[in-house]
C-alpha cells in the first residue's frame, strides 16, 4: 500500500473512526437542537461504512468483491459492539443492544449507498 493511497482512502476511516470514539467517550456529546442520540447511529455507521467499502475497494474499476462488501460490515458492526462497550465506562453512558442493532442497520445501509454511489459514477 503506498502512502498516497493510505491518505486517500484508509485516513479518513481511521480518521472518522477516532471521532466516533471521541464522541462517545463524552458524558454529553453536542447533538444538533431536537435530535435524540439514538437516532444518529444510523447516518453515523451508514458513514462509516460508506468509508470502509470504498478503503476497501480502492481504485478497482469492477464491481465490489464479495468479501470486501462482507469485511465491511464485519468490521463496522464490530466496532459498534466496541463503542457500545466503551460507553460501559463513561460517566452517564450506557452500552444498549439496540444501538448496536441500529449500528448494523446503519452499516447495511451505508454498503447501499455506497453501492448506489458506484453504481451512479460508470
Amino acid at each position: 500500500m503506498t502512502r498516497q493511497f493510505f491518505l486517500r482512502y484508509w485516513l479518513p476511516v481511521l480518521a472518522y473512526s477516532l471521532l466516533i470514539f471521541v464522541l462517545s467517550g463524552m458524558s454529553r456529546p453536542p447533538l444538533p437542537a431536537g435530535v435524540q442520540g439514538n437516532v444518529l447511529h444510523y447516518p453515523e455507521f451508514a458513514l462509516l461504512a460508506f468509508l470502509l467499502a470504498r478503503a476497501f475497494h480502492g481504485e478497482r474499476t469492477g464491481p465490489p468483491l464479495p468479501k470486501h462488501v462482507l469485511w465491511t460490515f464485519v468490521l463496522a458492526v464490530a466496532f459498534g459492539a466496541t463503542d457500545e462497550f466503551h460507553q460501559a465506562f463513561v460517566p452517564d453512558r450506557v452500552p444498549d443492544v439496540r444501538d448496536w442493532l441500529n449500528d448494523g442497520i446503519g452499516s447495511a445501509a451505508g454498503l447501499l449507498l455506497w453501492g448506489a454511489w458506484r453504481w451512479i459514477r460508470r
